[in-house]
Parts: C-alpha cells; sequence; structure tokens
C-alpha cells in the first residue's frame, strides 16, 4: 500500500514538472515570435462562445499588417468571452462572459505583452443575464456592459491594478417593439462612448432606441461614470433591432446598424444630438433579419456591414465626403455566420469571424474602390464572434 502511495506522489510530481515546462515552453516559442515582431505587426485578441465543443476561451495572435501572415500566442480560458475591450492604455482586457441568470459576468485580465499572454485578475456578476457587449471609459476608471437577456446596463468600477467592483448600478430598462418575436422586451446590444468621451450611447434592440446619458470626465471611487438623470433617447424606425454603430472620424456622422430591418440609417451627429438623414439597405435577402456589425474605414471614405442567417456576407457603403450619406459599393461573400470583424488601424485588412465556419477570413482593402478581396490566409479557430486589435 505504501508503496502504491510512493509511486503515486513521485507520478504527481512528475506530470506537474512536464506540466510546468510545457508552459515554459510555451512561454519561450511566444517570447520568440514576439521578439522578431516588427512594427507592422500587431497582437490580434478572439472571442469566442465556448457552449460547443473545441474553444475554450479567448484566443492572442500575432498580426502583421504588411503582409496579412499571423502567429499563434496564447490561450486564456475563459467561458463564452464573446464580447471583449482594450483599455486605453493596453494593459488590461476585459470580456463579457454571455451565459445565463445567475452566471452572467465581466471579466478582466492583465495584458502580458511581453510573454504574449492574458493573465485572469477577477470575475464580476453582472447581475443581469446575456451581457454581448463590454466598454470601457479612456480613463481605465469605469467598464460597462449591455445585457441583452435582462435589458440592462452593468457599470463596474475598475480597481488601480485593474480588477473589477461589483456591479453598481444596474440600470434597466422597458418597453416592446412591434416585432411579436424578437421585441417583446428590452434587449440592451452595445454601448459605447462617444469619441470625445462625452455621451455614452446605448442600442436597444427591443425597442427600436438608442439612450444617450451624460458621461462624467473624472471618477472617483464609489461614484458613477454617468448622470441617470440626463438621458435622452432617440427612435429608430419601427422595427430596425439597433444593434451596433459606429462614429465617422469627423465626428459628423453616427451610423446605426438594424439587425432585424438590415439597414444602415444615417444620422447627422452634433454635440451629443442625433438627426435621422438617411437608411439604406444592407442585404436584399427578404427575411435575413441577421445583420451584426459595422464600422467605417481609417480614412473615412468607405462603411462596411455585415450580415448573417441568408446571404452571409459584408457590405461595403462609399460615404460622400460632403453629407456622409450612403452609396452602395459592393458585397463580399463570406464565410457562414460573419458575426464581428475589425479593421487594421492603416486600412489594409478587414478581418471577419465566421462563427459557423470556425474560422477568422483575412481580407485586402482596395484603398480606391473599398471592395474586399479574400486572401486566403485564413485563421483557424473555434466559433470566432469578437476580434480585437493591440499593439505589439
Amino acid at each position: 500500500m505504501k508503496k502504491k502511495i510512493i509511486f503515486a506522489l513521485i507520478f504527481a510530481v512528475f506530470l506537474a514538472a512536464c506540466t510546468n515546462k510545457t508552459k515554459k515552453e510555451d512561454v519561450n516559442t511566444n517570447n520568440k515570435i514576439i521578439e522578431s515582431a516588427t512594427p507592422s505587426d500587431m497582437f490580434l485578441l478572439v472571442g469566442t462562445y465556448t457552449s460547443k465543443e473545441g474553444s475554450k476561451g479567448i484566443y492572442l495572435y500575432k498580426f502583421d499588417t504588411e503582409t496579412g501572415e499571423s502567429d499563434s500566442l496564447s490561450l486564456a480560458k475563459a467561458e463564452n468571452p464573446s464580447y471583449l475591450v482594450v483599455s486605453s492604455d493596453e494593459k488590461f482586457v476585459y470580456a463579457v462572459g454571455e451565459n445565463g441568470e445567475g452566471n452572467s459576468t465581466a471579466n478582466a485580465f492583465a495584458f502580458d505583452k511581453k510573454n504574449g499572454v492574458l493573465q485572469f485578475l477577477n470575475s464580476s456578476n453582472t447581475e443581469s443575464p446575456g451581457p454581448c457587449y463590454i466598454e470601457i471609459d479612456k480613463a481605465g476608471k469605469s467598464v460597462l456592459t449591455a445585457n441583452y437577456g435582462g435589458g440592462s446596463i452593468s457599470l463596474f468600477q475598475v480597481k488601480d491594478n485593474g480588477t473589477l467592483s461589483p456591479a453598481n448600478p444596474v440600470i434597466r430598462f422597458e418597453g416592446s417593439g412591434p416585432d411579436t418575436v424578437r421585441q417583446k422586451s428590452s434587449h440592451l446590444h452595445s454601448i459605447r462612448f462617444s469619441p470625445d468621451q462625452r455621451f455614452l450611447f446605448a442600442t436597444d434592440l427591443g425597442t427600436d432606441k438608442i439612450y444617450r446619458y451624460n458621461a462624467i470626465g473624472s471618477v472617483f471611487e464609489g461614484q458613477p461614470a454617468l448622470s441617470q438623470a440626463s438621458l435622452k433617447e432617440f427612435s429608430a424606425p419601427a422595427g430596425t433591432g439597433p444593434r451596433h454603430f459606429d462614429f465617422h472620424p469627423s465626428g459628423k456622422y453616427f451610423y446605426l446598424l438594424g439587425e432585424l430591418s438590415g439597414d444602415v440609417i444615417v444620422y447627422d451627429y452634433d454635440e451629443g444630438d442625433l438627426k435621422e438623414k438617411q437608411v439604406i439597405a444592407t442585404d436584399s435577402v427578404e427575411g435575413s433579419r441577421g445583420s451584426a456589425d459595422i464600422h467605417i474605414s481609417p480614412n473615412g471614405k468607405f462603411l462596411y456591414a455585415s450580415n448573417r442567417l441568408k446571404a452571409d456576407g459584408i457590405a461595403i457603403f462609399s460615404i460622400n465626403p460632403d453629407d456622409g450619406t450612403l452609396t452602395k459599393a459592393g458585397y463580399q461573400p463570406t464565410g457562414r455566420h460573419p458575426r464581428n470583424f475589425v479593421i487594421t488601424p492603416n486600412g489594409k485588412w478587414l478581418l471577419v469571424a465566421s462563427r459557423d465556419d470556425n474560422k477568422i477570413q483575412v481580407f485586402t482593402i482596395d484603398n480606391e474602390t473599398g471592395l474586399l478581396t479574400d486572401t486566403g490566409q485564413d485563421i483557424h479557430v473555434s466559433q470566432p464572434v469578437c476580434l480585437k486589435l493591440a499593439a505589439m
């Protein structure tokens, strides 16, 4: 009996030593990749769904913004980290845990760029189900989640070490829309600060509303990052199902993507106010109801919007420099379920998370036409749904 116990202990020590060796080897490999990085290289962070077999959390890659080539770096285990945000100083990464009642979280990670890894710090319950979007203010003091299932916004104070405090407050919304299936109640889908950090905008798929709050510039411990009394509502066309939005680099225009209508709604943007000026379809397939993500090219010349479910692809628009209105420029088919995408800061590449094909597609962008070309340099990862870039 004693011999069996001694053997078991020796085996456990050997196994632990092997495990540590593997981790050290992984870090050494990462260091070699990172040490060979050029000014054109960036970190690519990939959020995934882990509910299906294959994915285990957040994946890190090195991506070359000149060649479009990539190298795998590391994995940070997490449950359904379906949306990510990187702090402005790029020292921390925050991810939602998109789960059900009682198990929905915001999660904090330290971003160890030297070794190309994320180190888990802590997790805080959103106190409302289904967080699907996460935002952080430029000062790095407040993190907020948009909770689809709970129709709410959760606010977390960020401590000096990057960890998150308990959610307080949790702001809940009420209402409905004309779609009796998808708009029975409030469903917050995204939340972002304006580029000048003066305002906080949130979209409600369930009520066809855009909410705006005045942001508080200097946040102290225990003080909220927004003024709840300053709430102003803007109505999108009935049945739009507001999902994601983007600001034009000029600061003059606001573009909203409707998941249910498949439309982009163009607004004049002035001192936090929105004035609707154009509605244009992204997907001509009737009943597609699956528009997902929207981004504007860094040069402000083109707008891209992803569509899922029936006509998987990216709608491409040229932007009128005089008034911000859109003209259709093309449509790029993609893999199945292109949920989220990202454009590199140099405007050369557009990367698409094709969730149901378990890959990230890499497209080049034509600077003159805005059209996309598939390079075939796919990054294979299970259930990718969110892409973020950070400097190396």
